[in-house]
């Protein structure tokens, strides 16, 4: 892709509040963006990630119900949920290991020891959390401790980890509405909708995260509320 068909799909892509039903829609297409939505950029690699279709008329006009009624999910084709998952850190880090384990076979030097110390040691102790948090309190102080004297990582609580899925979940969605606007369709994320009625539809677990529904379709002229417009570039974008 050429530098100004992405700059294309960067300008093109607006949060689309209304689509049109009788526009052309392809599922397929959708299936393809979220193949590519998979490689994504995530923390450590580890992918604590789903995402959920809803396709049917049924389950469709449920999400959008539980999306407060908003036009942008009332009147799409299809509803994306994206999920950061926890219940899946211990397969993820095994199998990363074992990634690392075949990548250095054969050697025994600080990098190969490293890599493989991250997965079997850190990324264990950072995940394993208990209800209350408390040991990602123990881990904060530690941090604390060892960070008096040299530079490290403080964001080790249970919370902090939870800030660390829905990053890479955000990634991921991005990537998805990139990905649909590359083949002419429209989205619109959505914040606001009834986490708790969602994930019974969807029969999700006690410990998933939504972080956010994207609808997709192809807007209507009245889709887009208004020009876009940003605050001044020099006021966030700072050099140092």
């Amino acid at each position: 892709m050429s530098q100004s068909s992405f700059e294309s799909i960067v300008h093109l892509r607006r949060s689309v509040r209304k689509y049109d039903a009788d526009a052309e829609f392809n599922h397929d297409d959708v299936a393809t963006a979220l193949e590519l939505t998979t490689l994504s950029p995530n923390s450590s690699n580890m992918q604590m990630w789903e995402f959920h279709r809803v396709i049917s008329d049924e389950k469709k006009a449920k999400l959008a119900e539980y999306c407060m009624g908003q036009n942008a999910a009332k009147t799409a084709n299809e509803l994306v949920v994206f999920v950061a998952t926890t219940h899946n850190w211990g397969e993820r880090a095994k199998r990363n290991a074992e990634t690392v384990r075949q990548a250095f076979k054969g050697r025994d030097d600080v990098a190969a020891k490293r890599a493989l110390k991250y997965y079997e040691k850190l990324i264990p102790m950072v995940y394993n959390n208990d209800m209350f948090g408390v040991r990602g309190l123990l881990r904060k102080a530690y941090s604390w401790w060892l960070g008096r004297d040299k530079p490290m990582v403080r964001e080790v609580s249970k919370s902090d980890v939870r800030v660390c899925l829905h990053k890479s979940v955000s990634l991921a969605a991005m990537t998805f509405m990139y990905a649909m606007r590359e083949k002419g369709y429209d989205t619109c994320p959505m914040e606001g909708f009834d986490s708790k009625r969602v994930k019974q539809l969807l029969g999700l677990r006690d410990s998933d995260q939504i972080t956010m529904v994207v609808s997709c379709g192809v807007r209507t002229d009245e889709g887009v509320y208004g020009e876009r417009h940003r605050v001044a570039n020099e006021s966030v974008i700072k050099t140092h």
